[in-house]
C-alpha cells in the first residue's frame, strides 16, 4: 500500500511515512494510491469477530504490512479496552428504522478516542523503530485536543502542543484539556478561532525548517491514519444492521469533513452504503456546497456545538481529489484560490457526483434545543449539540424521502451530552452527569497558555516548550 497527495508533489509513501509526516510535503493531504476492495464474503465474515478483530482487518488494508494486521488487532485490544461499553461502539434503535451508533464510551467521552487511542500505540511503534522523537502539533474545535492528549500523556517520545480557540470551547472540553499535567503535554489556547488554530497548525507544517527542526507531525484529521480508525465503526455497525446484503446510511454531524471521509472510504471498501448525510450547524460551509457547488468561507459564528464551528473544512480537499478524478493539479489550483479567496467553484458535472452520493442538512441553535428536547421526551436519549445535529439531518432525509424506509439510517452521536451540559439543560431541564471516571473533572489542577494568533509565536512555544 503506497500513498499520494492531494495536491500531486508528493508521491509514493509508506503508511508509516504517513502517519509520521501527517500533512504532506506539498501542502496537500494523503490517500492510498487505490483504495483496497473487501469481497462481500469479507464482509459477511466480520459479523463473528470482536471490535478489535474488525478493526485489525481494516486498518491492516492501509498499512502494506507494516505493522502487520496481527498486531494492528493487539493494538487496537489495548487501546479498546478500557471502553466502557463491551460493543466498544454500540447502536441504539429508535424510531423509523433510525439508529444511534455511540461513539462516547472511550476516556474524554467522544467520538475522537476510537482514533486516538490507537494511533498513540501506532506512534509508539514506528518511533520506537527509528529510535526517533516527534513533536506533534494539532488545532481543535474541542474533542481532538482532550482526546489526544489523554492518548499520548507519559509517553516518553512524543511532545504534544494542542491548540485551542481561546473562550470557543466548552467549559467541560477545555478541563479535559488543561488538566492533563504530564510532562510533554501543552494546551495552549490562542486568541482566536479554530480555522485560525488549523492554519497555523498547516503553516508551521509548510514550514520546512521548523518541520524538520522540531520532527514535527499531527493527530488531526489531517493526518490520514487518523481517519483509518475511524473507518471501523462504519463496518460495526453497518453489519448489526445486515450489511452486506442490506444497505445503509449514515448522517454524520461534522465541520471538517474528517468523520464523513471515513464513510465515503468505507463506501470504497465495498460497504454498501446507500447514502452519507452530511450534518452541519449554522456554520453551514459544507451544506451550501452541497446545495450550490461552491465552496465560501464566511466567519465563524459561535453554537451550542462548537466543535463543529468551522469554516474551512480541510478534509474537503480529500473528496475534491476524488471528484476530480485525481488530478493534483487542478485541486493544488482551487485550494491555493481558496486560501487567497476563501471561496473556489465546481462545475454542474462535479457537484452532481458529489450528490450520488452525500445529501447535506443544517441545524441553528434553536432547532438543535428543539432536537434534544423532543428525543428525550419521545425516546428517553439524552443526547449532545452536535448529535442533535446529526439526528435532525436523519429524520429530515427520511422526510424528504432522500433515503428509503427500508433503509436503515445510523445517526452517529459522537460526544456525551454532559460536555456539554448547559445545552442539555436549557432544552431538557436535567443537567446532565459525567461519568464515574470523570466525576472530579471540573475540580482538578489545570495548567495552560494563551498566546497570539500568530505563527512566530507558536513556533517559539513549541521550540521552547519541547522537550530534547
Amino acid at each position: 500500500m503506497r500513498y499520494i497527495s492531494t495536491r500531486g508533489l508528493d508521491t509514493d509513501r509508506s503508511f508509516e511515512d504517513v502517519l509520521l509526516n501527517g500533512l504532506a510535503r506539498d501542502g496537500g493531504l494523503y490517500l492510498p494510491k487505490t483504495w483496497p476492495r473487501l469481497s462481500a464474503d469479507d464482509i459477511r465474515g466480520m459479523s463473528s469477530k470482536s471490535y478489535a478483530e474488525i478493526a485489525g482487518m481494516i486498518i491492516g488494508c492501509f498499512t502494506g504490512g507494516q505493522p502487520e494486521q496481527s498486531q494492528i488487532t493487539a493494538m487496537a485490544e489495548d487501546a479498546y479496552k478500557g471502553f466502557t461499553h463491551s460493543d466498544v461502539a454500540p447502536l441504539v434503535a429508535l424510531e423509523n428504522n433510525v439508529h444511534v451508533c455511540e461513539l462516547f464510551h472511550g476516556p474524554t467521552i467522544a467520538f475522537k478516542d476510537y482514533a486516538m487511542q490507537f494511533l498513540s500505540r501506532a506512534f509508539d511503534d514506528a518511533l520506537t523503530k527509528t529510535g526517533k522523537r516527534a513533536v506533534i502539533l494539532g488545532a481543535t474545535s474541542g474533542d481532538t485536543g482532550s482526546a489526544a492528549l489523554e492518548a499520548f500523556k507519559g509517553r516518553e517520545s512524543v511532545d504534544v502542543f494542542i491548540l485551542f480557540p481561546e473562550g470557543r470551547v466548552s467549559p467541560v472540553q477545555q478541563k479535559q484539556m488543561t488538566s492533563v499535567l504530564d510532562a510533554g503535554a501543552h494546551a495552549v489556547a490562542v486568541k482566536g478561532t479554530f480555522d485560525d488554530c488549523q492554519d497555523l497548525v498547516k503553516a508551521s507544517f509548510n514550514d520546512a525548517r521548523f518541520r524538520d527542526a522540531v520532527n514535527l507531525s499531527a493527530v488531526n484529521s489531517i493526518n490520514w491514519a487518523r481517519l483509518v480508525p475511524q473507518i471501523v465503526y462504519y463496518f460495526t455497525s453497518a453489519i448489526a444492521l445486515g450489511a452486506p446484503d442490506k444497505p445503509v446510511a449514515f448522517s454524520v454531524p461534522t465541520g471538517n469533513f474528517g468523520n464523513v471521509f471515513a464513510g465515503w472510504a468505507a463506501l470504497q471498501m465495498g460497504l454498501p452504503i446507500e447514502k452519507l448525510i452530511v450534518a452541519s450547524n449554522r456554520n453551514d460551509i459544507l451544506t451550501r456546497f452541497f446545495e450550490t457547488g461552491q465552496m465560501a468561507r464566511d466567519d465563524v459564528a459561535p453554537s451550542l456545538s462548537p466543535s463543529m464551528d468551522i469554516q474551512a473544512s480541510s478534509n474537503f480537499e480529500r473528496l475534491l481529489f476524488e471528484l476530480l478524478e485525481r488530478d493534483g493539479d487542478k485541486v493544488r489550483a482551487l485550494m491555493q484560490g481558496f486560501s487567497e479567496t476563501g471561496r473556489f467553484d465546481v462545475s454542474a458535472d462535479v457537484l452532481s457526483r458529489a450528490r450520488e452520493t452525500f445529501s447535506a442538512f443544517r441545524l441553528d441553535d434553536e432547532g438543535t434545543r428543539a432536537e434534544i428536547a423532543r428525543t428525550a421526551r419521545e425516546t428517553g436519549m439524552v443526547i449532545d449539540p452536535h448529535s442533535a445535529v446529526g439526528l435532525a439531518a436523519a429524520r429530515s432525509a427520511r422526510a424528504a424521502r432522500i433515503v428509503a424506509d427500508d433503509v436503515p439510517i445510523i445517526s452517529l452521536a459522537c460526544a456525551h451530552p454532559a460536555k456539554f451540559p448547559d445545552a442539555v439543560k436549557s432544552a431538557t431541564g436535567t443537567h446532565p452527569e459525567l461519568p464515574d471516571h470523570m466525576a472530579d473533572l471540573m475540580e482538578r489542577e489545570e495548567r495552560f497558555s494563551v498566546i497570539e494568533n500568530n505563527l512566530s509565536d507558536v513556533q517559539a512555544f513549541v521550540t521552547a516548550g519541547m522537550r530534547s
